[in-house]
């Protein structure tokens, strides 16, 4: 990044442009008159010159008001400086300097929620990535790391807790019935890390000890009268503080730890050094008002910003470029966390079925939102290049695809490899902010002294190239011979930017692609490479007979298997070991072997997804040519072979028994008809409830959990099934179990089995009973914005749903566009996952679109840029679709004074 921040004119940021700042920032000293319409901000900035020669001082701005300026001391003139809307420069500087600003802002009119803001009675800031420039004037990059001491005044009664990072210094009461505070933060942190909290709160605490015997405070501050909702979340702070020293070795290094949930944020949490701030749909949980998904996502929250502790700030990012080396390596840290909590305690088979639901979980938010991102206007390397506006650089590539290439990492070395990998980055860089390179060279380190003669140099692409791997595999069988071979070849297309770069080569990925084989009556056949040398390491790397990992790092490669008689079925991408997409052409039969006997967990539920495309696929083209097209036997057969198995986890069941997104449908349609498709994915539900009725009411009334409701995964996974078992039934009209939803609605004593019987009702069930249910439902939680967030999304996904309801929503008193996630609820909710609503004929969804991006972004930018991602991809829909999509795309582009981040979303789209 250039050493002066660009102009908010669409400009564009390159990573080959870096430059480090002539200065190194030794102290900051911040002291907040806090009020709620002119807060004053007193900076004292002590820096050095890392150089002789003199240097400009650029500090970055934005909406804030300069009210005083010294240098060492002294008063400087208007004309020894230069003033801009974004910037302050002090000419030629060298040597060690005091640069001492006082500014002036408005937190009460801040609704982007960047800098200091205002929401509901307390202070609150978000400073990722550029918000600290809202705050006062600053050197506001990731690379300018410093020791901060903080100083906070304010109203005593209005706002008794005053917080900030690091450690609490001292406390006083002040004249006129002010309060102040000091707290110093000892490890050097970037701007972005910086976190400030003022308001009146409930606190759930308790003092633990680190491994090292540390008495630790960790702390939860929420609203007044929610302290009930708490506890799980004080819990799994605890959890994810022993899980880290335990797999990483990483203590807390702070004397506390406070979380503080608000209702007003952008995102769903920020890890600001010692001091997180949560949206509070992360932190909030009972069984009264949250469901399983809302328990299990705020343990994983919680346990990813808690491990950015080491991985983002001890460890930070050079440039905003390298935002993957914190994101994809702590969401792959949150993933492993929450796998390893869903199986403790659990014997090995329970183990690693729970472990199968995490990683399928994971796997399908990854191909839901990242593989279409790969494939649209807005695909990039896990690196960028370069960026217009870098909010829109936190995507699904960033975290979810850049926790894949961690796992790669992780797959390569084994779980004690990637360890010492760990061990050695932290011995190497921490206290810096460095780059995904200095990542990848620690883990190479290891990496070759376990692989000699071998790096990391072909896998290094995967920071520098986007787009999604097609793997074609091809098998061939020689019974003569009784050897198997396998032949891997990889195929990238050009995608994004690198269609309009002329010099730009793709070039082959490194791969790890494990396989298994399975008998044609599905037992697994141990594996015995013609190359012995290849065995041995495969068999070391992964720790038995039945799987192998085949590192493929040219466009094509292949390995051969003795020892096999009978043309065995192929298990492919176990366990998902690669972001790829396979190319195989498996018979129906042999997807059924492999949906029911694959004895890798993952690699049997992708199985019976591949089955499940196939099926609804075949049957959006029968709908759409007005054919008539029932259900295959074989499918039929493996739906219910799973739902019958006892032997499973009713959690992995539930994932087995799921259908395929539309939004994995979709991937797999050219072009995308999104209505037909939601047509056709309803009636194979249907078709597949009365198919296997009486099974599935097995499974309802065999899946209760009675007594105190408990989160673990066990218990959750029941619920799930019950309640999936319960919406197949509806869907074809089981007189029954319509009256069971009924009264699962009124007699649940968890939210789980609330929404879940809710939801049938409002999908499936069209009788009066219908709207008393979601009027009910709103009497009895109308007071919980969380809860009423679940009322929104439920009726702005059901499948009836019109653009015309949610305009009548939208009018609803407890409707708020300038609330972020009621904002989500309904109008994300509806463009990003109700197909026949938003793509109906009439153009009715995308209209809203336009106007709901456009009176987002007059409000807060940020937002209004992730609603605009929900029409990149529009060039792959129908011509009449892709059409109007184009005109709203093109409506919004053409608006005058649109945010930088709106621009850049739909100008890339549109240069389709």
């Amino acid at each position: 990044m250039p050493t002066d921040s660009p102009e908010k004119d669409n400009h564009t940021v390159y990573r080959k442009d870096y430059q480090p700042y002539p200065f190194s920032l030794d102290a900051v000293a911040l002291d907040f008159e806090l009020d709620e319409t002119r807060t004053v901000v007193n900076s004292t900035l002590t820096f050095t010159s890392k150089d002789a020669a003199p240097a400009d001082l650029v500090l970055n701005a934005e909406d804030i008001t300069l009210d005083a300026l010294h240098l060492n001391g002294q008063a400087l003139a208007a004309d020894t400086y230069t003033l801009s809307d974004t910037q302050l420069v002090i000419p030629q500087l060298s040597g060690s300097f005091k640069v001492q600003v006082r500014t002036v802002i408005d937190p009460s009119a801040n609704s982007l929620f960047m800098g200091l803001y205002k929401s509901g009675s307390g202070f609150f800031t978000q400073c990722e990535a550029e918000g600290f420039r809202r705050i006062t004037y600053f050197p506001d990059r990731p690379d300018v790391m410093s020791i901060y001491t903080v100083t906070l005044s304010g109203d005593k009664e209005k706002y008794p807790y005053l917080l900030s990072n690091g450690n609490l210094v001292s406390s006083q009461d002040l004249p006129d019935g002010r309060h102040q505070v000091v707290w110093h933060d000892p490890f050097h942190k970037p701007s972005y890390l910086f976190a400030l909290v003022a308001g009146d709160f409930d606190i759930r605490e308790k003092t633990v000890q680190t491994r090292n015997g540390r008495d630790v405070l960790l702390q939860i501050y929420s609203d007044k009268g929610s302290r009930d909702k708490t506890e799980w979340a004080l819990a799994s702070l605890e959890r994810s503080l022993v899980w880290d020293e335990k797999r990483f070795g990483l203590e807390l290094d702070l004397d506390r730890f406070m979380i503080v949930a608000v209702r007003d944020f952008n995102m769903g949490a920020m890890e600001n050094k010692g001091l997180n701030i949560f949206n509070a749909g992360y932190v909030l949980a009972d069984p009264d008002t949250a469901t399983d998904a809302n328990f299990s996502a705020v343990e994983a929250v919680i346990g990813h910003e808690y491990f950015h502790n080491w991985t983002g700030n001890r460890v930070t990012c050079r440039d905003w470029f390298q935002l993957s080396l914190k994101e994809g390596l702590t969401v792959f840290r949150d993933q492993e966390f929450t796998a390893d909590m869903m199986a403790a305690g659990l014997d090995d088979q329970a183990a690693a079925s729970a472990r199968a639901v995490k990683r399928i979980d994971d796997v399908s938010v990854l191909r839901a939102g990242q593989f279409p991102e790969d494939a649209g206007p807005m695909a990039h390397p896990i690196r960028p290049d370069s960026y217009e506006s870098i909010g829109n650089f936190y995507t699904a590539t960033v975290y979810e695809k850049g926790a894949e290439v961690i796992r790669m990492q992780h797959t390569l070395l084994g779980e004690a490899g990637f360890r010492d990998g760990m061990d050695e980055y932290f011995r190497r860089h921490d206290g810096q902010a460095v780059t995904c390179d200095d990542f990848v060279n620690a883990m190479e380190y290891v990496y070759e002294k376990s692989h000699p003669q071998r790096d990391l140099s072909v896998f290094r692409r995967w920071y520098s190239q986007a787009g999604t791997p097609r793997v074609k595999v091809t098998m061939q069988h020689d019974a003569s011979q009784h050897t198997v071979t396998l032949t891997l070849a990889q195929t990238t297309p050009l995608v994004g930017i690198e269609k309009i770069r002329k010099d730009f080569v793709k070039k082959p990925f490194h791969i790890p692609f494990a396989i298994g084989l399975l008998s044609a009556n599905g037992q697994a056949l141990a594996l015995h490479e013609a190359d012995a040398d290849t065995q041995d390491q495969s068999k070391q790397q992964n720790g038995g007979e039945h799987t192998r990992l085949l590192e493929l790092t040219a466009e094509q490669q292949s390995w051969t298997f003795t020892g096999i008689a009978d043309k065995p079925v192929p298990s492919l991408l176990r366990n998902f070991s690669a972001p790829v997409i396979v190319q195989y052409d498996w018979t129906a039969d042999e997807l059924a072997v492999l949906a029911k006997s694959d004895p890798n967990p993952f690699a049997r539920w992708e199985a019976g997804q591949a089955l499940a495309t196939r099926e609804i696929l075949g049957i959006t083209q029968a709908l759409k040519q007005g054919t008539s097209a029932g259900l295959s036997d074989v499918f039929v057969e493996v739906w219910k072979n799973n739902l019958l198995d006892a032997g499973l986890d009713a959690g992995y069941r539930a994932r087995l028994l799921t259908l395929p997104s539309e939004k994995f449908l979709a991937e797999h349609m050219d072009p995308i008809e999104p209505v037909w498709l939601a047509k056709a994915r309803h009636t194979v539900r249907e078709s597949l409830g009365l198919a296997a009725a009486s099974e599935w009411t097995g499974a309802l009334q065999g899946n209760d959990t009675p007594g105190e409701y408990r989160p673990d995964p066990i218990s959750a996974g029941r619920r799930s099934l019950k309640n999936l078992a319960l919406s197949f039934l509806m869907a074809a009209g089981d007189q029954a179990a319509c009256q069971q939803a009924l009264q699962q609605y009124q007699a649940a004593h968890n939210m789980t089995d609330c929404m879940g019987a809710l939801g049938a009702i409002v999908n499936y069930h069209h009788g009066d009973k219908r709207q008393e249910a979601i009027a009910d439902f709103y009497e009895k939680w109308q007071h919980n914005p969380l809860v009423i967030d679940k009322w929104f999304a439920l009726q702005a996904t059901a499948a009836d749903t019109r653009t015309d309801t949610i305009r009548g929503l939208m009018a609803h008193p407890a409707f708020s566009l300038r609330n972020p996630n009621r904002a989500r609820s309904l109008i994300f909710q509806f463009c990003m996952n109700n197909a026949e609503g938003f793509h109906s004929e009439d153009g009715a969804g995308y209209r809203l679109w336009t106007e709901m991006v456009l009176a987002l972004d007059s409000i807060n930018p940020e937002v209004a840029s992730r609603l605009a991602r929900v029409m990149d991809n529009w060039a792959r829909y129908t011509p009449a679709s892709k059409s109007q999509m184009k005109s709203s795309l093109e409506q919004v582009r053409n608006h005058e004074g649109l945010s930088s981040n709106v621009s850049e979303i739909v100008s890339k789209a549109l240069r389709i």
